[in-house]
């Protein structure tokens, strides 16, 4: 065989080692080393049965947090510890920008809030993004590889902790027995919508979930960190919730919209669905 084939045999075996059977590994370490997070986060939770909900639980509460969780079927039903949901949906990183496919899988406990978000985003053919978000003793963490391999993002920081709070916040209508939690207050701002404000390990976030006539939670909007060129700033960021669905006895919104709101208008930069959901197993997929 002629030296420029072997040369060129060489390039191609080298371009198809670094495009596809590099990020399958780096993937698969990546996929171990999220796992690992969420089962250290999971390990040891208490699943076991508490005492059922009743009215008297919930008496106290603003009078559209109170519709909303009966509407939930909360009224009956033991409180839920542990959660476990797989996403499908899409994300963008700017407003003109392309939306990119993402499948996700996530963790949370309730009696300690706490998650671990573990996602796969599809840029293009052959290129993807693997990211984990989690939120575990007080602490917020944001990884982000290109092709499961090369560092995009790592962050840590006390901003940080305050925004992945505020998410855990704005997603706690998905198990909504945690609106009853010691480490939550709620006050009422009008008919059809409270704010609530949740506080763990020296850290305090708010903000104001909306209802609509039904009693259903239809937006959540409050103040998060957002990082700006390398610096954090306050900016106000929520969504919306779309659609309800009734999974193991629980009617939750499985529909969002997250939302961060610009000086120019909204910046819909994620929309997804929860295509399954489970409560009180706390093992990993």
């Amino acid at each position: 065989m002629q030296k420029w084939k072997l040369i060129s045999l060489a390039v191609v075996i080298i371009i198809l080692l670094v495009v596809i059977v590099l990020p399958r590994i780096a993937k698969v370490f990546f996929i171990k080393q999220a796992e690992a997070s969420a089962n250290s986060l999971l390990k040891d939770r208490d699943v076991q049965s508490s005492t059922p909900i009743d009215k008297n639980d919930i008496k106290d509460l603003p009078s559209p947090v109170q519709k909303w969780l009966i509407n939930s079927n909360a009224i009956g039903r033991e409180r839920i510890n542990t959660v476990r949901l797989k996403q499908d949906g899409q994300m963008r990183t700017k407003k003109d920008g392309p939306w990119m496919p993402v499948k996700a899988e996530q963790y949370f406990t309730v009696d300690e809030p706490g998650f671990v978000w573990i996602a796969e985003v599809r840029m293009a053919p052959l290129v993807h993004l693997s990211g984990i978000d989690t939120f575990k003793s007080g602490k917020g963490s944001m990884k982000i590889k290109l092709f499961s391999l090369i560092p995009v993002v790592n962050a840590n920081a006390a901003e940080l902790d305050s925004g992945t709070l505020m998410r855990y916040l704005a997603e706690m209508p998905w198990f909504p027995s945690a609106a009853l939690g010691s480490n939550i207050t709620w006050e009422e701002v009008d008919q059809q919508s409270a704010k609530a404000t949740i506080s763990y390990k020296g850290i305090s976030v708010s903000g104001i979930f909306t209802f609509n006539e039904n009693g259903d939670i239809e937006s959540f909007k409050g103040k998060r960190y957002r990082e700006m060129n390398g610096k954090y700033q306050l900016n106000d960021w929520g969504g919306r919730y779309k659609g309800i669905k009734e999974f193991d006895g629980w009617r939750i919104p499985f529909k969002s919209t997250v939302i961060w709101y610009e000086e120019d208008g909204e910046f819909n930069w994620f929309e997804f669905s929860i295509s399954e959901i489970e409560y009180n197993n706390p093992a990993i997929y």
